[in-house]
This record gives structure tokens, C-alpha cells and sequence, in this order.
């Protein structure tokens, strides 16, 4: 009787369809890519503590991805020094207003949830002009995500964190220290010559809560040159706080001989100054940078260097209390072989 249970059950099984088992897990991404192999513009890198992870965010590059959609894409490494192959991690929607852009990507934890800010824009979109300028819709959207690896869908339907008269770029997420969001940005020198950097309050949502602030301008800057026309640029701002509780913003701009990442001090403290700007930190043609702390709590900035065909440079830095330094370039790990120190 056994026997026959057992050649029952033995024809079932051959003739039962197979049970697909569950697709194994892709295999990790090989890191194989230094700086120097990696184009990238506006970098910002979140220190991911918990997956023990460095993600490194930057305007989508189809010879990187193999994407050709306008977009954000993310580099991760464990070491800041082998990166794996980017991957897109948020897609700028057709039929939106913009169609260009992916500048200045910035992703930020508020609430729980990582929010992406991006600046885009559309050449063929006019806004208003009230001299010989012409101004085009520029403005920084935002995109919210659970994880650090996307996607990003954006908030609002794209709706601009800035009133769409202003041509505005590179927006921060800034918290006070009374847990009030502001939203710091560039008000473009193409539309006002005498670049800005401003201010809006936010609500919880995110949302625009007030009227924009001026903060200061490019030309407050004594390293900036004096020229006959008025057109002086403000890129990339960033807050930070140091040891000591004063608040620093992380600008660049141009001096004599090219891109300046620079910096300015809040004399009150406090997001609305007054400002003074502080000796470049960077030259050589160098910006848009960003500081945050390695794994070890060292303090680090990334920028992007040179301008153009622009590729990424760490730099070890130093919390003075009422400003920071550049300790030394970390070319160990940037693979920079002509290094500026």
C-alpha cells in the first residue's frame, strides 16, 4: 500500500505544474568609478549612516546611465573613493512647464520622508521683463521620495517653490532653530544683473508661507571684480552651523580669474543677518560645494571642478567656531592629479 501511495504521489509531482521560485535579489553594483571618471555638476552627497552608504546626487548623464530623459541621478559609494554606476533616480515629467535644467540637486530629510530639490527651466517661456533683459522661467521644484534611492515624484505638480515672475536657482532647505523650514535660493543675475541670494518662509508642507528677503548681493562680495556692466552671478547656497552656533552660507560666484567657492557669516545669527562675506575658500576655478561629515565625523566639502567639464574635488575641513577652513584637498580619495594646495 505504501508503495502504491508513493507512485501516486510521484506522478503527481511530474505531472504538476513547476513553482517559479522567487527571483533572486540583482547582484550589488559593482564600484568601480573615481572622480575623475565621473562627470558631475552641483554635487550633493547625503551620509547615509544607517545603510552605511554615501549617495551622491547630480544632473542625469545619458553616457552614465544610458537615460537621455532631463533628470537626477545618484552615484553611492561606502569609502567616498569607488562609486558605483549612477542610476536615475528622479525623471523630469513630459508636459510639464520645464523642459530643461535638473541643476542643483539637493536632497534633504524633513517629516520623515527625503525631499529632492531641483532647479529647471524653459528657454521658450518669457517672463516679464521691466528692462533690456530677458528673463525665461527658471525656478527650483521639489519632489519628495521614502528612500534615498527613489524615485522622486514631485510635489504639487511641479508647481515652483518661488512666485514663477522670479527667475530663480539652486534652492536649500534651511531649518531654523526654532524647526522653521526657509527655503534660501539665487535670484538670477539674467533677470536682475546684480545677482541675489534670498529667503522665503515655509510651512510644514513646504510651501511658500511669506514674501522673498534679500539676504545680500553678488557685488556685496569685495573679491568680486568691478566691471562696466552689472552682471554678477550668485550660485549654490548652503547653510551650516558650526560648533559655536554661527551660521554660515556656502556661496560661489566669479573673481578675476574664474568660479570662487566662497562663504558669509551672519553677524545676528540668524537667517536674515546681516551678512558679510568672508574670504574664498576655494578659487581655481572651483564651486557650488557643500560640506558634510564622513562616517569617522570628519568634517568634509564637496564642489565640482573645473567649470566646465566639471568633475568632483573633497576636501577635508576644519570647524573654527566662527568660520571653516580647508584643512587639505583629499586627493587620496578624489584622485585629483593636479591638486590646487
Amino acid at each position: 500500500m505504501r508503495h502504491r501511495t508513493l507512485t501516486a504521489l510521484a506522478v503527481l509531482l511530474a505531472i504538476a505544474p513547476a513553482v517559479a521560485a522567487p527571483p533572486a535579489p540583482p547582484p550589488p553594483t559593482a564600484a568601480t568609478l573615481r572622480m575623475p571618471n565621473m562627470p558631475l555638476h552641483d554635487p550633493w552627497i547625503v551620509a547615509d549612516r544607517k545603510s552605511g552608504t554615501y549617495y551622491l546626487y547630480t544632473k542625469n548623464d545619458r553616457r552614465m546611465t544610458g537615460s537621455p530623459d532631463v533628470g537626477i541621478m545618484a552615484y553611492t559609494s561606502r569609502d567616498l573613493k569607488a562609486w558605483t554606476k549612477p542610476r536615475v533616480v528622479f525623471t523630469l515629467p513630459k508636459g510639464l512647464w520645464a523642459n530643461d535644467g535638473a541643476w542643483a540637486p539637493e536632497v534633504h530629510r524633513w517629516r520623515g520622508r527625503w525631499y529632492l530639490f531641483a532647479t529647471f527651466y524653459n528657454d521658450s517661456a518669457p517672463i516679464p521683463a521691466t528692462d533690456q533683459r530677458r528673463p525665461i522661467r527658471r525656478s527650483t521644484l521639489l519632489a519628495v521620495s521614502n528612500a534615498l534611492t527613489g524615485p522622486f515624484t514631485l510635489v504639487r505638480n511641479g508647481e515652483p517653490l518661488v512666485d514663477k515672475s522670479r527667475m530663480s536657482l539652486d534652492g536649500t532647505l534651511y531649518v531654523d532653530p526654532a524647526g522653521k523650514p526657509w527655503l534660501v535660493y539665487a535670484h538670477e543675475w539674467v533677470q536682475v544683473g546684480d545677482g541675489t541670494i534670498e529667503a522665503i518662509p515655509l510651512d510644514d508642507s513646504l510651501r511658500a508661507a511669506g514674501p522673498p528677503r534679500l539676504l545680500f548681493k553678488a557685488s556685496d562680495a569685495p573679491w568680486v571684480p568691478r566691471k562696466a556692466e552689472t552682471n554678477y552671478v550668485t550660485d549654490g547656497p548652503e547653510l551650516i552651523r558650526t560648533r559655536t552656533g554661527t551660521l554660515l552660507m556656502l556661496w560661489s560666484s566669479y573673481d578675476a580669474n574664474g568660479y570662487v567657492q566662497s562663504v558669509a557669516r551672519s553677524r545676528s545669527g540668524s537667517i536674515e543677518g546681516p551678512w558679510e562675506q568672508l574670504p574664498p575658500l576655494v578659487r581655481a576655478d572651483s564651486g557650488h560645494g557643500m560640506v558634510f561629515r564622513r562616517f569617522d565625523g570628519t568634517l568634509m566639502m564637496v564642489l565640482h571642478r573645473p567649470f566646465q567639464n566639471a568633475r568632483g574635488k573633497l576636501y577635508e575641513m576644519r570647524d573654527t567656531g566662527d568660520n571653516i577652513a580647508v584643512v587639505r584637498e583629499a586627493t587620496e580619495l578624489d584622485g585629483e592629479r593636479h591638486p590646487t594646495d
